[in-house]
């Protein structure tokens, strides 16, 4: 049974194609062949061993985006939804702003939080699996991509990557938690990946 994963689907035109095999006749001749023959490590920042495209992930993808746009284009995401967040939570009669004199009523404030978390998440999900691509990214020209091997990422990976992302955001540490997750990207190499790339292996490159 094979572990490496399966190749993007024929009709994705974002997939990467298939890297080719290196030179064996280049190189120098006084390179230091690896102790008893063996095969040479692949790409250490590769976190799934080469395959088909190559042992640099990489390869053949567009160059990762900005991560400046990359928190604009969430902003912008976060904007759209939180309208029809507040709306829908109205609508229900859970706003988490309704205070009685100084009492906050609780009951309104989880409810709010769960209507949150379902709308970003679902919305995350559905625009993610489409395309690669919520609004926000489409307007800044961004896309989500699979790291081993560039396609748009199925409902599943989406839907992790959205999880991760908005559930701690929607219920306990919105501008805490966004600033963390979105922010890791500044610093993280070599894929500039935030923690919700990280738990669904996908990264963001820019389409323009």
């Amino acid at each position: 049974m094979t572990t490496e994963p399966p190749p993007p689907s024929e009709d994705d035109p974002f997939k990467k194609k298939p890297q080719p095999p290196p030179d064996e006749g280049g190189g120098s001749p006084y390179d230091t062949p690896p102790p008893g023959g063996a095969t040479p490590p692949p790409y250490a920042g590769d976190p799934y061993g080469g395959g088909p495209y190559g042992n640099d992930p990489l390869a053949g993808m567009p160059p990762l985006a900005d991560s400046g746009k990359r928190i604009l284009a969430r902003l912008i995401d976060m904007l759209l939804v939180g309208v029809v967040v507040w709306l829908v939570a109205w609508g229900f009669n859970v706003n988490e702003y309704d205070v009685d004199g100084e009492n906050i009523e609780y009951g309104k404030s989880f409810g709010q939080s769960v209507i949150a978390a379902v709308l970003y998440v679902a919305y995350d999900t559905f625009m993610t699996t489409q395309t690669g691509q919520t609004l926000g990214k489409k307007l800044l020209n961004l896309r989500v991509a699979n790291l081993d091997n560039g396609a748009t990422p199925s409902a599943q990976t989406s839907l992790v990557r959205a999880l991760v992302l908005w559930v701690p955001f929607a219920f306990c540490c919105a501008c805490i938690w966004t600033a963390i997750a979105g922010g890791w990207s500044f610093f993280d190499k070599p894929y500039k990946q935030g923690i919700h790339d990280k738990a669904a292996k996908t990264v963001v490159v820019s389409t323009s």
